[in-house]
């Protein structure tokens, strides 16, 4: 965003786990430099490569576009399994999963429209869905609590553990689909991280699931419901500060 509206700008490519920006432009570097250095997160200069246009080669949305819907599908339609076999087991951890679920899904959806779209357009997307996942994990966690303070029966284990297995596959796949798009850009990025942590949140329900096998308590599924709650908003809280 502190790139926007600067003249010259062809495209950026993010290489996150190692913190590099390629900034593709035309003309010279020195205020793309000083508005990156005012982020005050450390930037610096490396290198500058001068290349034909030939050489530059733009993402193609239409795969983009293809992998997010795919993607999308995968998390809305495990939303809908996991809040119906949730609900029907007494199972909060799955409850929580759908909901994370959900999140997702509706990141994905805004990410499809924000697919080749302006720098301030997709801020808008970021805002609304840190709002979106929020309202989602507040209404999880009071009932949660609602759940620590009355009597409850103990949920079942069997249907925790089987649901959990089919979304780790299925999430398992979605993760297999954006690494082998190998895309570079930002958005894609974020949705082979989302797609990462729903792995651990899955295996964590599961491990859930055997500790109310093995206790016959309902707090293992309370406990790790929460946790994914919590991990909820604090995803949302970074999206929120991001849109700022």
């Amino acid at each position: 965003m502190k790139l926007e509206g600067l003249s010259g700008i062809k495209g950026l490519t993010f290489d996150i786990e190692n913190r590099k920006l390629s900034v593709i432009h035309s003309g010279g570097n020195e205020e793309i430099t000083k508005q990156l250095e005012s982020l005050n997160l450390g930037a610096n200069l490396v290198k500058t490569e001068t290349k034909a246009d030939s050489e530059i080669q733009s993402e193609n949305t239409e795969t983009q576009s293809k992998l997010l819907w795919i993607v999308l599908l995968i998390n809305f339609g495990f939303f809908i399994i996991e809040m119906t076999t949730g609900l029907i087991s007494g199972s909060m951890g799955l409850v929580a999963d759908s909901l994370d679920m959900l999140a997702d899904a509706g990141v994905y959806g805004m990410s499809l429209w924000a697919v080749g779209a302006a720098i301030s357009r997709k801020k808008r997307v970021a805002v609304f869905s840190g709002y979106f996942q929020i309202a989602l994990a507040m209404l999880g966690l009071f009932e949660v609590i609602r759940r620590f303070i009355s009597f409850e029966k103990v949920p079942d284990f069997q249907i925790m553990i089987i649901v959990s297995v089919l979304a780790l596959i299925a999430n398992s796949v979605c993760l297999y689909l954006l690494q082998k798009s190998k895309s570079q850009e930002a958005h894609m990025k974020a949705s082979m991280i989302f797609t990462s942590n729903d792995v651990i949140i899955n295996t964590g329900v599961i491990l859930a699931g055997i500790l109310v096998s093995l206790t016959q308590s309902k707090y293992p599924d309370l406990i790790i419901g929460a946790i994914v709650f919590l991990i909820v908003v604090r995803g949302a809280l970074r999206i929120l500060k991001l849109g700022k």
